[in-house]
């Protein structure tokens, strides 16, 4: 360590540092105290603001909702958000491909986790990722990727597309899963992802503990399921309508639910699910709109509380 520890090295290497590269100094960068965010592929303004007011929006009941997903135990967050190579055919691949950005450039989910546009389109869109929406093989193997049925439809085709018709169609929509859904490392993109897809709510039979957290943070209604009752036991094929009721007059942490299932021959069947809002700060996150909208207000009510203290 002795000849490592040189300050006169450090002052020389770190001294100036605004001023060491002048490659760097070069960039053209606009300036002013608000960043103006010119296009890139790279980094991009986040929707999560889009027509913030200082009042949230009433919460309201869940109707008519599609299913976006089925899956089962263990789906982990890595499974959930974007992560490694771009491949050309995804969304995400034509989407930089329209932005003129060739395949040898194309980088990495993790590299481009700036920009929006392209982390939701590989939201849900593991290679290995295993929708139970989809038939079984007939080997008994289930299709692996990132696809779904549109409803009514019943087209196939990637989860990110379906989520975007189903934006445009003002249409809600939910995902289900089995035991210990999001388990694995904590990554936020797996609950901003499925924000961003539409999804109002997530039901499964159990949560990871970081992941259910993120979601509620995110705007994202957690239920669980009670008793016996599962995706396997409730014969959830992906092609219902939900509705979650019960939550317009407002919510209460671990608050039971009513879900009514309206299958496609008219049978319904309602079962009660727990949320999973386990406390009162995460009622106040939720209806907020989330945590990002949540702390804004806080800041701007604390700030003019302030000026008028001042006048």
């Amino acid at each position: 360590m002795k000849h490592a520890m040189d300050p006169k090295t450090f002052r020389t290497l770190y001294g100036d540092v605004a001023n060491a590269n002048p490659m760097w100094k070069s960039v053209p960068a606009p300036t002013g105290q608000v960043y103006s965010w010119p296009k890139s592929t790279y980094i991009a303004e986040p929707p999560f603001f889009k027509d913030f007011s200082m009042q949230p929006r009433p919460t309201g009941s869940i109707r008519g909702a599609r299913v976006l997903g089925v899956f089962g135990d263990s789906l982990t967050t890595d499974h959930i958000s974007p992560a490694g190579s771009i491949k050309p055919t995804s969304p995400a691949g034509t989407y930089l491909l329209e932005h003129d950005v060739a395949v040898s450039d194309f980088n990495s989910f993790g590299a481009r986790r700036g920009n929006h546009e392209v982390m939701m389109r590989g939201t849900f869109g593991n290679v290995r990722i295993k929708n139970l929406m989809l038939p079984t093989k007939a080997d008994g193997s289930r299709t692996e990727g990132g696809l779904t049925y549109h409803q009514p439809s019943g087209e196939q085709m990637p989860i990110y597309e379906a989520a975007m018709k189903y934006i445009a169609e003002g249409v809600p929509t939910v995902v289900f899963g089995g035991e210990e859904y999001g388990t694995g490392s904590s990554r936020d993109w797996a609950a901003k992802g499925t924000l961003l897809l539409g999804a109002r709510a997530v039901i499964v039979k159990s949560f990871e503990r970081i992941h259910r957290a993120n979601l509620v943070m995110m705007g994202v209604l957690p239920f669980q399921f009670m008793g016996n009752d599962s995706v396997a036991s409730l014969g959830i094929k992906g092609d219902e309508t939900i509705d979650i009721l019960g939550i317009e007059s407002g919510l209460q942490p671990r608050q039971e639910v009513p879900l009514v299932i309206r299958r496609k021959d008219g049978t319904t069947k309602e079962i009660t699910v727990l949320l999973r809002i386990d406390t009162p700060i995460e009622v106040d996150y939720y209806v907020h709109g989330g945590i990002l909208p949540f702390v804004l207000r806080d800041l701007s009510a604390v700030r003019s509380s302030a000026a008028r203290a001042a006048a």
